[in-house]
């Protein structure tokens, strides 16, 4: 990834996307049906070779590798990237970081206290300061820096080019305490999740000014409060270098200098060999090299089984010796070649793999979770019958022991949109959707329609754009000749009671899709939701794009028209992973569109098969579900580069299990670069695998990404993160009902309620939390594979001798 910059000269506001595509998606929690109230699941403990500090040397520089230099060091800025992120939490204030539980947690550092003091009439949260926090240039952190920060973010100044202002807009005042170390914060509404607040702070230099917040801190941060501070970026060399900060009143930094280098996925096996770089994140690929060098360190340096040369017989070995010593000069020339080109390539693996057995692979799960979405914008998947019939369908017990089992990590499934295991409030949601049934699946299919001789049926007489034919030809030939909203909407209740009908069996899943704030987590646990979530989900305003045309609303906007879809995303975790692939891309436009993308009648382009790819087998070999002379055939996304190979393997086990239910896959394989920008976040797709962060705060940050799209005023429409275009005025209204909760358990609870509807209403589904897997030189401490929590730079550094152990231990 290239850095990129901001154009200077234009007033916008901007909106980025906190999505993990691509490449990170395989570089590289939970039960069954829940029982009713929290429940207790542990979370993979972090890996990172902890030592006391007086067991870790003074000095030294470590080298840690990142995808790409920083696009901006202002992690409010569209283009913010992870490196952002894992840069700045070494130079910058961040008030309440995530410990090992996924919880935020008071940092000494830099608070004494930060607490609500006042709930009436007012909410207001009094910040009281460490007394020896001061900026690297002297000066003491304070008020001012809170205030300049709130004007900048909260939304009314687009001079600022802000990517997210979650809470600031709730702001009313700032105003200094009984002395200069107090911050008292009022806000006009009730927030819950306060403490995501001024994280990272930056002092009022920056904040203070749009020129200053747009572009002076794009390249440099002159004036910081960490325990390091910025002393040079070089982008001939990709690499960011920090050096203690001499006026850091903590714990001192250990290493005298911390590089952040940039070092493309593909190469770190390279970059580790070499000594270029001491930690980086890797795949399963480069964890096994690591993993058999350690084995093989008694052998005199030399790979046993594997590498290079590795798989030839010794039939073949004599053969090729033969040849190369053979009477035909030809055939000798070649084989003698191959011999030596083989040679050089067994020295250099040698030689790679002698320097991989001074690493280790410290492993635990990322603090992230890879979903199956299911585009609800058109086609079978508008109907949430498919979408749950799809979901049914799945084995996410064999998916995730796919993905984690090889690497000896815990292969469950994940249970929840909104906590991952290990965090507070994590409860096993997916009951409100119903187990992996086959039967169950493709009896959701037949009453939406779709039947084993349905694809040989003559297509019934719909007209174009009808109501019919964007649910997927589930109304018949008289409904489909209906024109207004009304009568719309009369369809929608009729089809409803007619589901209600057909499915009454279900009983037990009839309180998950019910009012949630009247649930018992008793009835929620035996929830099995197939058709009275439907019901349920249609009478509380279920949305999907191109399906509500009220009267007076503005038409859907559709990708590639004058009026583009709109991409916002006000969470906080925005800024933090992904959004550069969306500005290299150039699929974001002014104020945040999503650029149009040209599109190809019946789909985007790039949506297809690269030239050789097998046509997909007939219908009638596979036995395929069809209706009105269609089959039932899902277009499937994945991507293509070299990093992502486990998870095409997921999409592949994903297309069998849904050809046993009569659902064919189209399976498309498209470059890194495009899968997000023309496929994703343009809805050209129907499955897609992609992944989000996890957060300490659901309320604020999964809104975006759940919430029920809406019409804008000049006829495009506001995504926000909701990729899969399926949400609910319900869902909505817990989001918002959580987020002005200052009660921690009631919010909990609310968002445990929340994530019931998101599976009831099947547009996504969780099927593991990530693998992180990093390399990590043996003599380095404190750092490594941190789940939840964020680094303490300042405990980083290698082990002394007598910590280390032995000299011959430090040899192996």
């Amino acid at each position: 990834m290239s850095h990129v910059g901001v154009p200077r000269g234009t007033v916008r506001k901007r909106r980025s996307l906190a999505l993990l595509t691509t490449g990170v998606l395989t570089i590289p929690v939970l039960a069954g049906c829940s029982s009713g109230g929290e429940e207790t699941a542990r979370g993979v403990p972090q890996d990172i070779a902890p030592a006391a500090r007086e067991t870790v040397a003074d000095g030294s520089t470590a080298n840690w590798a990142v995808d790409a230099l920083p696009a901006t060091f202002n992690a409010f800025q569209a283009d913010a990237d992870s490196a952002t992120t894992r840069i700045t939490g070494a130079l910058l204030p961040t008030l309440f970081p995530m410990d090992r539980t996924g919880q935020p947690k008071l940092n000494p550092d830099y608070l004494e206290s930060a607490k609500v003091i006042e709930r009436e009439p007012r909410q207001v949260v009094l910040y009281k300061l460490n007394q020896q926090a001061v900026w690297s240039d002297g000066r003491e952190i304070g008020a001012p820096d809170f205030v300049a920060q709130w004007r900048a973010l909260r939304g009314k100044d687009s001079a600022f080019w802000t990517a997210r202002n979650s809470g600031y807009e709730r702001i009313e005042k700032i105003e200094r305490g009984a002395d200069d170390l107090q911050v008292r914060v009022t806000f006009s509404k009730p927030y819950a999740d306060w403490r995501s607040l001024f994280s990272p702070l930056y002092p009022k230099e920056i904040t203070g000014s749009p020129d200053a917040f747009n572009d002076g801190a794009r390249t440099a941060l002159k004036t910081t409060a960490g325990p390091f501070v910025l002393k040079s970026m070089s982008k001939s060399e990709g690499t960011v270098t920090l050096a203690r900060n001499p006026r850091w009143w903590g714990d001192k930094a250990k290493l005298d200098t911390l590089v952040f280098r940039a070092v493309a996925a593909k190469d770190r096996t390279q970059a580790l060999s070499d000594g270029t770089v001491d930690i980086a994140d890797i795949d399963a690929a480069t964890a096994d090299r690591i993993t058999l060098a350690r084995r093989d360190r008694g052998s005199n340096g030399q790979p046993l089984n594997h590498g290079p040369g590795s798989e030839i017989t010794p039939a073949q070995a004599l053969r090729s010796w033969a040849q190369a010593h053979g009477s035909d000069e030809d055939a000798a020339e070649i084989a003698q070649a191959a011999r030596e080109k083989n040679r050089k390539a067994v020295v250099a693996y040698a030689t790679e793999q002698k320097a991989l057995r001074d690493f280790a692979v410290r492993k635990s799960l990322e603090p992230a979770y890879t979903q199956l979405a299911l585009n609800g914008e058109s086609g079978p998947l508008a109907d949430d019958r498919v979408r749950r019939a799809v979901a049914r369908a799945l084995d996410r017990q064999e998916l995730a022991q796919t993905v984690l089992g090889p690497l000896g990590l815990p292969a469950k499934p994940l249970g929840s949109h909104l906590a991952l295991a290990g965090q507070p409030g994590y409860k096993d949601g997916s009951g409100a959707l119903g187990e992996q049934n086959t039967k169950e699946a493709q009896a959701l299919l037949a009453d939406a329609g779709w039947t084993r001789g349905g694809a040989a049926e003559p297509p019934k007489d719909t007209k174009a754009g009808s109501e019919a034919e964007k649910k997927g030809g589930k109304d018949d030939e008289a409904e489909a000749e209906k024109k207004t909203a009304g009568e719309a909407e009369e369809d929608k209740d009729a089809k409803s009671e007619k589901t209600e009908k057909s499915e009454k069996s279900d009983k037990d899943g009839k309180k998950a899709e019910e009012d949630s704030t009247e649930d018992s987590a008793a009835e929620r646990k035996k929830a099995d939701q197939d058709s009275e979530d439907s019901a349920a989900s249609r009478d509380e305003g279920l949305y999907i794009v191109g399906d509500d045309n009220k009267p007076g609303a503005p038409a859907p906007a559709t990708v590639g028209s004058a009026s583009a879809v709109h991409v916002l995303a006000p969470a906080r975790t925005a800024a933090a992973q992904g959004t550069v692939l969306l500005r290299q891309a150039g699929v974001l436009g002014e104020g945040g569109a999503v650029a149009a993308t040209d599109k190809q009648p019946g789909g985007a382009a790039g949506a297809y098969a690269p030239v050789g790819t097998a046509a997909p087998a007939p219908a009638a070999a596979k036995g395929q579900l069809g209706k009105d002379g269609k089959t039932l055939t899902l277009r499937f996304v994945l991507p293509s580069g070299p990093g992502s190979q486990s998870l095409r393997s997921v999409g592949d086990k994903i297309a069998a299990m849904l050809e046993k239910i009569g659902v064919g896959t189209e399976i498309t394989k498209v470059p890194d670069e495009s899968y997000f920008k023309d496929h994703i976040a343009s809805g050209a797709y129907d499955l897609a695998l992609y992944s989000w962060p996890a957060t300490a705060y659901p309320a604020t940050d999964g809104r975006p990404i759940y919430a029920k799209p809406e019409p804008a005023t000049d006829g495009s429409l506001l995504v926000e993160q909701n990729y899969t275009r399926v949400g609910t005025d319900h869902i909505d209204q817990l989001f918002d009902k959580a987020a002005g909760e200052l009660d921690e358990k009631a919010a909990r609870e609310l968002m445990k309620q929340a994530d019931a509807r998101i599976w009831a209403a099947a547009g996504s589904i969780p099927l593991f939390q990530r693998p992180q897997l990093v390399a990590v030189d043996k003599k380095l401490a404190n750092v490594g594979a941190f789940g939840f929590a964020a680094p303490r730079y300042q405990d980083i550094g290698f082990k002394t001798r007598q910590a280390a152990g032995s000299p011959a231990d430090r040899k192996k």
